[in-house]
């Protein structure tokens, strides 16, 4: 809590439990403009121009989702104007874009071609110029590198955009000769860069120092393609199928390959889709050698088996989910994301009953369900405490990419990017409510227990739960804004 100077708030959010980890503390917020201005026990006796009753209700940060996939599959344009709004929905405020310089790129693409990677100081300008018009959330970039021309732009990208961290997608570092075996390869637009792409990603982002960091994808593409042959070969075609093609060591070799190669470079690595205990496993080894490892999984990975449906990494068995939750809860996990990609067609165009190989990999919606998932099946459930929940929604997430403390946390000086929380709410997720064009998802039909039902955007109401017509509004107009790492600071300097 914080000794209050005199000063008229624009909000005030009185009566709530403040999740500030690893304490939950009853108190009140005091906003000022966009800002965090007070913390305090109560607030009551300050001037506001307007005052929220959380009611005893929890007080969350909003939550920093650091993994999604826009312009893919549609015009990122038009990704910016319906699943910013899904993000709101899902308590996420502050939104990583992982993606290829095709998918920015104007005129949009269905299929990409070599040509279209073009450097990404060609196109952020235009990212942040679609985001800035459209988004209804903050959001930063992870620049999905596809080439070298691309990885030797990193100290530009660093220091002229803030765009501080990178990813490589393993499962498609494979040459020309196998061009053409993963469909999705050409509509993200990535062909078939090496190991050297990654040293030269990993050498650069040593010497820049923080915030910078490299995050992967880990899938042995060499290894899965004779598994699957033996899978086809057997006849399979259900769902855990697509499990037993990626078996969990060809998850834990790419992070023991790789956390070797960021020890020699001096470069932090970023752990994208940890879905196994084998792969935490090495992360801690890892650690153990010096090597600094954030570990992520996606929210699904706690929550869906493999039998719900196809996308990469694979979804796993219920007795590897369990293992997630302890690793979680022990700290050995230290962000959860929606990955969340948007086909914009209904499932019917996506999934074929009863054969995987001819599904389409990757389901829509995801991350209207990521904060209400982890409230009912994480804390809920006592698989995790709400004060861990919130370390691995908003503040993990938002030390491991240069954002912290102005976002992922509730402090002074920090942005007023909030979630209330009902815990005891009960919620049946339907199509009705959803947000996303997709307008569907694998968790409808699901009750959870613990909702978001209002959500700010640097001190402005942006999402209102609107309980008669069971579905949540969109208040005010796109505000969202290019977050800049700051190159050579870890945490986000900000001013208390």
């Amino acid at each position: 809590m914080s000794d209050v100077k005199p000063m008229e708030f624009d909000l005030v959010i009185q009566n709530g439990n403040l999740v500030i980890p690893p304490d939950i503390i009853k108190g009140s917020v005091g906003i000022k403009g966009e800002k965090i201005a007070a913390i305090a026990t109560d607030l009551s006796g300050f001037p506001a121009k307007k005052t929220i009753d959380a009611k005893g209700n929890y007080v969350l940060p909003g939550v920093v989702d650091p993994e999604t996939h826009l312009g893919i599959h549609r015009p990122l344009e038009d990704d910016f104007i319906s699943e910013t709004k899904a993000a709101l929905a899902g308590g996420v405020t502050t939104w990583g874009m992982m993606l290829t310089s095709p998918t920015i790129s104007r005129g949009y693409k269905q299929f990409k071609d070599p040509e279209d990677s073009v450097p990404f100081s060609q196109v952020i300008p235009i990212f942040q110029e679609l985001g800035n018009t459209h988004s209804m959330v903050d959001y930063f970039l992870t620049p999905l590198v596809a080439n070298d021309a691309q990885v030797e732009e990193i100290p530009r990208l660093a220091e002229e955009f803030g765009a501080t961290s990178y990813k490589y997608y393993l499962h498609l570092k494979r040459g020309q000769e196998t061009l053409g075996h993963w469909e999705p390869q050409r509509k993200i637009g990535i062909y078939g860069f090496d190991d050297g792409t990654v040293f030269i990603g990993m050498e650069h982002v040593g010497r820049l120092g923080p915030p910078c960091i490299v995050c992967i994808h880990p899938e042995n593409w060499e290894i899965i393609r004779v598994m699957q042959a033996r899978l086809l070969k057997q006849g399979r075609k259900d769902n855990a199928a697509w499990d037993e093609r990626c078996p969990h060591f060809v998850e834990a070799m790419h992070v023991r390959q790789y956390a070797y190669l960021a020890k020699v470079t001096n470069c932090p690595l970023y752990i994208v889709h940890t879905t196994t205990r084998e792969t935490i496993d090495e992360i801690l080894r890892a650690r153990s050698e010096g090597v600094k490892v954030i570990s992520e999984t996606g929210f699904v990975y706690f929550t869906l088996d493999h039998n719900v449906y196809k996308i990469n990494v694979p979804l796993r068995d219920r007795e590897t989910m369990d293992q997630l939750w302890k690793a979680a809860a022990a700290g050995e996990i230290d962000c959860t994301g929606s990955d969340h990609v948007n086909h914009g067609v209904p499932r019917d165009k996506m999934e074929v009953k009863g054969d995987v190989w001819k599904t389409v990999s990757g389901f829509s919606s995801r991350v209207e369900a990521i904060l209400p998932a982890m409230l009912s099946e994480g804390v809920n459930k006592g698989r995790i405490s709400l004060t861990r929940c919130v370390e691995l929604c908003s503040e993990g997430p938002a030390k491991a990419f240069g954002l912290y403390p102005k976002k992922g946390v509730l402090r002074v000086g920090a942005d007023a990017d909030i979630v209330l929380v009902d815990l005891q709410k009960k919620q049946k997720i339907t199509a009705n409510m959803l947000l996303t064009s997709a307008g569907w998802s694998v968790f409808e039909g699901w009750e959870v227990t613990g909702w978001p039902y209002m959500v700010f955007l640097r001190g402005e109401v942006a999402l209102e739960w609107n309980d008669r017509e069971q579905k949540a509004n969109i208040v005010g107009k796109p505000r969202g804004r290019y977050q800049a790492r700051k190159l050579g600071h870890a945490n986000y300097p900000i001013e208390s």
